[in-house]
């Protein structure tokens, strides 16, 4: 290949612009391309380029598609719902943990499939019983998962992206570039290692899930919403969609999309402003997607799904903490056909300059939604001192 590139490039076919397209498919090509050499016409050495193999995830094919596999290599219909099981409800990491299959077969899996999966790269135990994990993924990115145990309830905290592109004040993954999304394989995988963890250390399975993690989730859609399905499918986790949670800074167009999609989980919405000067301030995202706008979309997915909403609200001091903010958040509440509104402490992160209000503040604030008849509860961080709570997701455990 390398030899066929300057005449690609040659300036008296190409101009500039094109010449820096096909260098840049080229570049890309490299990947997935092998030269072969031979002697071409006047002994002037050629390539030849051939395709590498490039294996297909194996938890990407649907049942049917999996059956299809097993039946033109003359395998039995139950070898699908052996395998189907390892890779979903037992998570399995690799061919070689679906022990009750024949080695044959095994090696078969893997000469045609890859079985990607997270890895665990730390793990952290906070003193109130937080477990925080990073996970690296096939490509060598970290993310991060959290296991929040209560008495009541067992929930994960999990990640959709790797890096985050919205940049809010507050947070520590806005700090971090976005590489990429994750894939719904990736996702349900943080879930089930979780679920791993929350047997093995508290002796019983997660309850809930929430999408709170790195990254935001309806950014990722379509990746998102697979997993939820597989998390609450009879063949993955089959978990009530009740139990599960997706939290969003504030996309619109993806709210809306939610309701005609007439999902069956609930919804959660990042506000931790009650105007729009101060949210332009902390969150970038609502310069195109207004507190006024978000309210149309919110009722909008009310209207199609009936699924409970609630506001989440950090509160900081000296500028969204007021009995004037109190009042304004009051009207957004009755707006919104929301069920709750979460007001969480601050937690503090590396660059940041915002503190949390002290507890006479916090009272005020929160007695005066109570007394205007909002449903308000305050939200206890867990996990502060191994960087787990919210907002502090950015890979720096060790």
């Amino acid at each position: 290949m390398k030899n066929s590139l300057p005449s690609l490039t040659n300036k008296k076919r190409f101009n500039s612009r094109i010449q820096k397209k096909i260098i840049s498919a080229y570049k890309i090509l490299q990947k997935f391309i092998r030269p072969k050499a031979y002697i071409g016409q006047y002994g002037k050495l050629r390539y030849l380029c051939t395709m590498k193999a490039v294996k297909q995830n194996i938890r990407h094919l649907n049942l049917e598609e999996l059956t299809k596999h097993f039946e033109t290599i003359g395998e039995k219909k139950f070898r699908t719902k052996q395998v189907h099981e390892w890779l979903w409800k037992k998570n399995a990491q690799s061919f070689e943990d679906m022990t009750d299959i024949s080695k044959e077969l095994r090696a078969h899996l893997a000469e045609k499939f890859e079985l990607p999966s997270l890895k665990v790269n730390t793990t952290q135990y906070s003193s109130d019983g937080t477990v925080k994990s990073r996970f690296m993924t096939f490509d060598g990115h970290m993310i991060e998962g959290v296991l929040i145990p209560t008495e009541k309830r067992n929930t994960a905290c999990v990640s959709s992206q790797i890096g985050c592109s919205l940049s809010c004040k507050f947070c520590a993954t806005g700090t971090m570039e976005r590489k990429r999304n994750l894939d719904y394989d990736e996702i349900y995988n943080q879930v089930a290692f979780i679920n791993q963890q929350s047997e093995k250390t508290f002796d019983k399975k997660l309850s809930n899930v929430v999408f709170m993690g790195m990254g935001e989730p309806l950014l990722n859609y379509k990746n998102v919403l697979k997993a939820i399905d597989k998390l609450i499918s009879n063949d993955g986790m089959a978990m009530s969609p009740k139990r599960i949670t997706v939290s969003t800074a504030g996309v619109a167009k993806q709210i809306k999309q939610l309701g005609d999609d007439k999902v069956r989980f609930n919804l959660a919405l990042s506000l931790h402003a009650a105007d729009d000067k101060k949210r332009n301030q902390i969150m970038p995202i609502n310069e195109s997607n207004s507190i006024d706008t978000l309210i149309e979309a919110l009722n909008y997915f009310y209207e199609k799904t009936k699924n409970d909403i609630t506001l989440e609200y950090i509160l900081f001091k000296d500028l969204n903490d007021s009995i004037e903010d109190a009042e304004a958040l009051t009207k957004i509440y009755r707006q919104i056909p929301t069920h709750l509104v979460n007001v969480i402490e601050y937690n503090t992160i590396e660059g940041a300059k915002f503190t949390k209000p002290d507890e006479d503040t916090t009272q005020r604030f929160t007695d005066y939604l109570a007394k205007n008849r909002v449903n308000v509860r305050v939200r206890r961080s867990r996990g502060k001192d191994i960087d787990a709570a919210c907002g502090q997701l950015a890979n720096k455990g060790k």
